[in-house]
């Protein structure tokens, strides 16, 4: 039996890079898989057909994991339908690469919203159907222990969802509920731009951006039983880069 069969696990973000690797690989192991998306329907349905045509189970989902209502409306939407949630993986994000001096309110609060805001609600909603078993992940990023300039709202945005992750740990371990973080390296995503993909492989130790399926493994063993001790971590899938 594969080791995620009968769970129902949402993805948020999970149209391209990152989170289309995750949302494939939790599928590969059984789970049926809510593929988030804000914008990218098109590329949505190719997730879910692709996953279809190995045998899976995915469904693709609107929602704007930046608006608190579109976040709250996935859970229980997925609820509604499947009459169960066991895994929520906190994908969906923005890179924002805008020094101080250039960083608008509005820019601050979209990167906020997305990255911080949305995540926190959609934890919110989702502690109260996971029961004993049930895993959230949040993404997070290298970054933050990183501290490189050019950077602080973003990265201040991805070092709120690491406290998340310890305080709800906490308050979510007496229901048998784990969660823990991922913060991936330099990636090779359409996020990166040529300067960071640049500095990436330069700065690791195995001369490489990752790859989305290097961190989307990682994932898929953190919402297995076999983690499930592994509580309140930040987890640095980067190669390296961060030790």
């Amino acid at each position: 039996m594969k080791s995620l069969s009968g769970k129902v696990a949402i993805v948020t973000g999970a149209s391209s890079g990152i989170g289309r690797a995750i949302a494939e690989r939790i599928a590969e192991e059984g789970a049926i898989v809510v593929v988030n998306y804000s914008k990218s329907s098109d590329q949505a349905q190719q997730v879910v057909v692709g996953i279809q045509a190995k045998g899976g189970k995915a469904l693709a989902v609107q929602a704007d994991m930046s608006r608190v209502v579109d976040a709250r409306r996935l859970i229980a939407d997925t609820i509604k339908q499947f009459n169960r949630l066991d895994i929520l993986v906190n994908n969906a994000g923005k890179f924002m690469p805008k020094p101080l001096e250039e960083t608008t309110e509005e820019d601050f609060d979209g990167v906020i919203a997305l990255n911080a805001k949305g995540p926190y609600f959609a934890m919110q909603e989702a502690a109260k159907a996971l029961k004993d078993g049930g895993r959230i992940v949040n993404i997070s990023t290298g970054g933050t222990q990183l501290n490189f300039p050019g950077a602080t709202a973003y990265l201040g945005s991805k070092a709120a969802l690491e406290q998340y992750t310890k305080g709800l740990a906490q308050e979510l371990a007496p229901k048998g509920v784990t969660v823990n973080c991922v913060s991936p390296g330099f990636t090779e995503t359409g996020m990166m731009t040529e300067e960071y993909r640049q500095i990436g492989i330069q700065l690791s130790p195995m001369k490489r951006l990752g790859a989305p399926n290097d961190i989307a493994d990682v994932v898929v063993f953190i919402v297995s039983e076999e983690a499930r001790w592994l509580t309140g971590q930040t987890i640095q899938v980067g190669g390296g880069i961060v030790m």
